[in-house]
């Protein structure tokens, strides 16, 4: 075989020799479609291909004719010159001749007189005139004009927290999940016999849940923290079938969810209070539920044994909202008492991405797995007797049941849950300790540093992530911190909040150092500081209990092994 591949490559290359010979003596080949055509790929048909020129026809001034055999002169229009990636021949499917032909089924002859005879012309405006966009932009052009907008942002290092915290994406999951139509497309895995890899996916997603929280049952998953809660709202009605119609939330809570609770509670005709924790009051009889953050919106870490269980006494139900990172070195929620634990699962390799949407998740008991929200991921066989996945319950039937459905699980984050569920895969459990431990750690030096410098008061509670700051004039920090390129959170006039994260390094440290001193000369950085820095976390708050103990968040050590299981 080898032997005739050369064998053909020298007689090709011995023609071609011969030809260049001829052609160079005046005379051309008229079996070389190659040499001396306008066009390599002209078609044999052509002219060109039926008659030979030779070298001095073609350059000497010889008028040839063109492929159609005639000398033509074609003018060319300006439309033919703009731009051909315009939005509607890519983004609307019907073509100017099909709107006339659906139009004229109508009983009009376009478009427009359908409008006319639709649309009142009260409500229309005369014309739409823009200076800049009158004739639309192409694909291409707005493209560059969103790249223009977007070098307009500054984008600064965060530390407001508020359960909204920078992550690192791993690249394997950026890639392969985030980036993936495979992934991204399908919101809801309906067909469970063409869906076992995503939803083996959302039942890693509540292992992670339930491991983390202490409590049995997970769902997979819900719109985002605030409304996670709403739902725990709407379950602690129900448990109690509508028969108590008051809801107490804690102001330790963050202040979106309190907001989205309030919302929500009107079409429940529930009454919402917000209390101090001191002064929460069940007397009246009337509480479904309570609802409380841990670790708390400013940073607090709480023990809420005692307080559960006065909840329990007076047979209401209690809601913690908490913090999946936390959770790997603070003692569970099921483990305190709580009924219902809800949280953001943002934090697990979800970007930020301008506020949401990001995964949120909804744990319980078995006792209250039927009035659960969200899609639940069961273990089944199918039909030839092997393990199999769908979803659970009643769950499949929520997006047909409307009226009588307890949540839109359409609204259910599924490929955000995936990524967090991935995000504990690639990690695993040491792997996301050591994440809580350096977010704490780098907490813990910077309220050290601030005892040094003096000049502001350090609150005086457990914390995790988060430093709670009292100081003379918060807005003038606030805004000294913006020159730094800097995002803190102002309470009031003199209290600000600094929340630490995966991507917090300990330069930002010094930087926030510098921001708080008031002008002052720092002497000391925060790697200084960092042996002299013990844990926050009181003993009897540490977790003990394991985690995230099955294989798989302990197999996929490698970014090849993680890449072939995704």
């Amino acid at each position: 075989m080898e032997r005739a591949r050369k064998l053909a490559s020298r007689a090709i290359l011995k023609r071609l020799v011969n030809e260049t010979k001829q052609s160079s003596n005046g005379q051309m080949s008229c079996r070389s479609p190659v040499l001396y055509t306008p066009s390599r790929y002209v078609s044999s048909l052509s002219p060109f291909g039926s008659k030979c020129y030779s070298r001095s026809d073609l350059l000497g001034g010889r008028n040839v004719p063109n492929s159609f055999g005639s000398q033509q002169v074609r003018s060319i229009s300006v439309e033919a010159l703009k731009s051909s990636d315009t939005f509607p021949r890519r983004h609307n499917s019907a073509t100017p001749e099909e709107q006339a032909k659906m139009a004229e089924s109508c009983g009009f002859d376009s478009l427009d007189s359908l409008i006319d005879a639709t649309v009142p012309k009260a409500i229309r405006i005369d014309s739409m005139k823009f200076s800049k966009f009158d004739e639309g932009l192409t694909e291409s052009q707005m493209i560059e004009h969103m790249k223009m907008l977007e070098s307009n942002n500054k984008i600064f290092k965060s530390f407001i927290g508020m359960g909204y915290y920078n992550t690192h994406v791993p690249p394997v999951i950026l890639r392969n999940i985030m980036e993936n139509p495979a992934w991204y497309t399908q919101y809801t895995p309906y067909q469970a016999e063409i869906s076992q890899g995503r939803l083996e996916s959302l039942l890693n997603f509540q292992t992670m849940i339930t491991d983390l929280t202490g409590l049995p049952m997970s769902n997979a998953s819900l719109l985002d923290e605030g409304t996670a809660a709403a739902e725990a709202m709407a379950m602690c009605n129900n448990i109690l079938k509508g028969k108590k119609k008051t809801f107490i939330i804690a102001n330790n809570c963050h202040p979106q969810t309190i907001d989205i609770c309030k919302t929500r509670a009107d079409g429940f005709d529930l009454k919402v209070v917000t209390a101090d924790l001191k002064d929460i009051d069940y007397s009246s009889g009337d509480v479904c539920g309570v609802l409380v953050q841990y670790p708390g919106t400013e940073g607090e870490v709480l023990d809420y044994g005692e307080f559960i269980k006065n909840a329990h006494a007076h047979g209401v139900k209690v809601v913690m909202a908490t913090d999946l990172l936390a959770l790997t070195v603070l003692k569970p929620p099921g483990e305190l008492g709580a009924d219902i634990v809800v949280g953001s699962a943002q934090r697990f390799g979800v970007p930020m991405g301008y506020g949401g949407p990001h995964a949120a998740f909804l744990a319980t008991s078995q006792e209250y797995k039927r009035m659960m929200p969200g899609r639940i991921i069961g273990v089944s066989v199918d039909s030839s007797g092997k393990p199999a996945l769908r979803m659970a319950m009643q769950t499949r039937e929520q997006h047909i049941r409307r009226d009588k459905a307890t949540s839109n699980i359409c609204t259910a984050q599924a490929l955000l849950a995936n990524m967090a569920a991935m995000y504990a895969v690639y990690h695993g459990p040491e792997g996301l300790k050591a994440i809580a431990q350096r977010a704490h750690g780098l907490a813990g030096v910077f309220a050290s540093g601030l005892k040094k410098l003096g000049t502001v008061e350090v609150q005086g509670l457990p914390f995790f992530d988060t430093v709670k700051v009292t100081c003379a004039d918060a807005h003038s920090i606030a805004d000294a911190a913006y020159r730094s390129e800097i995002n803190l959170r102002v309470l009031d006039a003199k209290t600000i909040t600094v929340s630490f994260d995966e991507t917090t390094t300990l330069e930002d440290v010094d930087k926030l150092f510098k921001v708080f001193s008031g002008g002052k000369p720092v002497s000391f950085t925060a790697a200084s500081l960092a042996s002299e820095v013990e844990t926050a976390i009181p003993s009897g708050l540490e977790r003990q209990s394991p985690y995230l103990t099955h294989s798989i968040f302990n197999m996929y050590v490698t970014s090849i092994k993680r890449m072939s299981y995704l």
